[in-house]
């Protein structure tokens, strides 16, 4: 038997089958199309669980999304307005009813923190916070392989971190690197990415290098607050721009040995995500089988 993971992202749902010893079998994606709304999304979901469920013999549904989830209930109860009427989607209760099948549900940053924590990185690490850098910043502490959800599901929201500056997000996401540099090009927003920006540092333009200088600096000021309140055996970065850990480890070495104190620095350990694109569905598939252990 089985299982098909769903990772729900925001530009692409990645879908595939993981068998029962956590093999990725299969993997595809999608648009997710997500000015559609949250029934779009609903609907193209139980699409994917009929057709798999015609031709494969299914465990269960394991399911990834972005928003803030509820685990229990197996819904979404927060969305930013990218996913418009998506808070509410009942996505267990409709799987369950709907085609028999087991689902469970957990937020995307959790699953790629699981993930990291069961089979990547952080695996030896009791206690992990994974930070994932993209459009935002997301965070997800897992103890003991296990996520903390803190008292209403809400826990390791970290991009919302206030720092001096502005919040951690505004500060130190991929966005607010790239908003900087177009900035200082006096250029379209539309006319660069992370990838160019770290090619042209290592080429030797000194915005881009100054840019991500400042960038390291604020994400240590954030890991450092974070650090103080939950004290982490391992930090692990992924997202796009964390492809580039050569040019990062260092940098970021220093700049939290400038942040944070030396007795807690020199027991912290820094990482970079092992399953990157992969890291949403094993999550999922690993949540799912805590729920679901095998008789």
């Amino acid at each position: 038997m089985t299982i098909l993971a769903i990772d729900i992202g925001g530009t692409a749902i990645k879908y595939g089958l993981i068998n029962e010893e956590g093999t990725i079998l299969e993997k595809h994606q999608m648009p997710t199309e997500a000015h559609l709304g949250g029934p779009a999304i609903l609907a193209k979901v139980c699409q994917l669980v009929e057709d798999y469920q015609a031709k494969e013999n299914l465990r269960g549904v394991a399911l990834s999304s972005a928003g803030m989830v509820d685990p229990i209930k197996g819904e979404i109860f927060y969305s930013g307005p990218q996913i418009p009427d998506y808070a509410g989607t009942q996505f267990k209760r409709v799987i369950e009813e709907g085609y028999g099948l087991a689902c469970e549900i957990e937020n995307d940053v959790n699953c790629a923190g699981l993930a990291e924590s069961v089979s990547g990185s952080s695996q030896d690490a009791p206690v992990a916070l994974c930070l994932t850098i993209g459009t935002g910043i997301g965070g997800c502490l897992t103890i003991d392989q296990k996520i903390f959800h803190g008292g209403s599901f809400s826990a390791c929201e970290v991009g919302y971190i206030a720092l001096k500056d502005g919040t951690f997000q505004d500060l130190a996401s991929t966005t607010a690197l790239v908003a900087d540099v177009a900035k200082r090009h006096q250029d379209p927003v539309e006319k660069w990415d992370g990838k160019r920006i770290f090619e042209e540092a290592k080429a030797g333009n000194l915005i881009c290098q100054e840019a991500i200088a400042r960038l390291v600096d604020y994400l240590a000021q954030g890991i450092a607050t974070i650090s103080y309140v939950v004290n982490p055996n391992m930090v692990v970065l992924g997202g796009g721009i964390m492809a580039q850990k050569d040019y990062l480890k260092e940098p970021l070495t220093e700049a939290l040995q400038r942040h944070l104190l030396p007795s807690l620095c020199e027991r912290l350990s820094l990482a970079f995500a092992q399953h990157e694109n992969t890291a949403g569905m094993l999550g999922a598939y690993y949540h799912f089988k805590s729920k679901h252990p095998k008789e």
